[in-house]
This record gives C-alpha cells, sequence and structure tokens, in this order.
C-alpha cells in the first residue's frame, strides 16, 4: 500500500447541517447552495460530474457544465455525436454530482433524461463565445482522430466558411435536461460521520429523509 496516498485526508469542520436548515423544496435548497458556491470564489461552481451508462451496463463519467436550473431538472449542453449522447440514447437515466470543496459540500442528483427543444438550444447556442462555437463545428467530439493538427486544421476550415458572418448552431449540437428523481445535500462533519440530507420523488411530492454517513 502507498502509504503517502493512505495518509491523504481532511477533517471537515465548517459547519453542520440539519433537517431545519432546508427548504421543503430540493430545487430551491439547491438554488440557495449554488448561489453560494457561486459567490464564494468558486471556481466554475457550475462545473458537474455527468455519470451515464450505456445498454450493456457500462459506467462513464465526465465533467460538464451546468447551463440552467428551474423546477423541471438541470440543463447542460454537448454534441450530439458524443459517448454521453450514445449513452443517454441507450439509457436515458444519469446522475449529476456537484463538488464544492471549500465549502466541504456536495450534492447527488439522479434521474430521467430528455433532449431539450433544438430551438432552446439555438438559443442558447447563440450566446455562446464565438471561439466555443466554431469549435463546436470543428470538433466530432469522442471520435478518434490522427493528431492535434487535424483538429486546427478543421478549426482554421470553420473559420473560413464563417467569416464575417455568425455561426449557427450545428444539427449535431443540443442539449438535455436532467429531471431528478433524488436529490442529496452532503455536509462534510469531523471524523467522517458527515450529514447526508437525500430528498426523494414520490407520489405527491418530495420526502426528505436522513442518510447514515
Amino acid at each position: 500500500m502507498d502509504s503517502k496516498t493512505a495518509d491523504m485526508r481532511r477533517d471537515y469542520q465548517l459547519t453542520g447541517l440539519t433537517e431545519t436548515d432546508v427548504s421543503a423544496d430540493p430545487i430551491e435548497q439547491f438554488s440557495r447552495w449554488f448561489e453560494v458556491a457561486s459567490a464564494h470564489d468558486q471556481v466554475e461552481a457550475n462545473a458537474m460530474t455527468l455519470a451515464t451508462g450505456n445498454a450493456a451496463g457500462q459506467p462513464s463519467a465526465r465533467t460538464v457544465l451546468l447551463k440552467a436550473f428551474d423546477e423541471q431538472g438541470f440543463v447542460f449542453y454537448t454534441n450530439l455525436t458524443s459517448r454521453k449522447a450514445a449513452d443517454l440514447q441507450d439509457n436515458p437515466q444519469a446522475a449529476l454530482l456537484f463538488w464544492w470543496r471549500a465549502l466541504e459540500r456536495q450534492i447527488r442528483i439522479e434521474g430521467s433524461v430528455e433532449p431539450v427543444p433544438h430551438a432552446m438550444a439555438e438559443e442558447y447556442f447563440s450566446i455562446r463565445p464565438r471561439g466555443s462555437q466554431l469549435g463546436a463545428w470543428a470538433s466530432r467530439q469522442s471520435a478518434v482522430i490522427p493528431n492535434r493538427a487535424w483538429l486546427e486544421e478543421h478549426l482554421s476550415e470553420t473559420e473560413s466558411t464563417y467569416a464575417d458572418q455568425e455561426v449557427p448552431c450545428p444539427p449535431f449540437w443540443g442539449g438535455y435536461r436532467v429531471r431528478p428523481q433524488s436529490m442529496e445535500f452532503w455536509q462534510g462533519r469531523a471524523s467522517r460521520l458527515h450529514d447526508r440530507l437525500r430528498y426523494r420523488l414520490q407520489e405527491g411530492g418530495w420526502c426528505l429523509e436522513r442518510l447514515s454517513p
């Protein structure tokens, strides 16, 4: 065993989390924590791990950026030919994880996934930085390519194609909404006795319950 790795640990001490601290609505509670994380010099507070699985049950995880949320769920955008999109085509279920280290907090979300309307994706694409718009056209996300030069050549061609004009939303680019069925709010505590409050969607509304750490 690598003793250096085994000895790496941090004892969480900032605060606790009780049932009286949280909203009855998990989306409202997410909004509260997200606002605190965003104001806390948190770099990319909207960064979240997205975990998917294909039809064979092979899991895959990567970091994506949250771009919208409301009572309907949590929205992110991607290339529709990517591995994550292929996974979601086979198995429209996903898990999200937000980790805010400075606050000793994480949020776990599990739920079903659906594509957002293309008009919504187009609206968001129109406000992306131009470089990101061009990159969306140049990249064949998750496909094997020969080298970096190949990618840069495709980017150069795309820049020439759309010189002096707006960059349209590619037909192979879009968004997904994760509709939560469970949301867990985790607050680090001393000696690994963390606070875990989970909302579960049941018929008639959300049920709040405490989980053992």
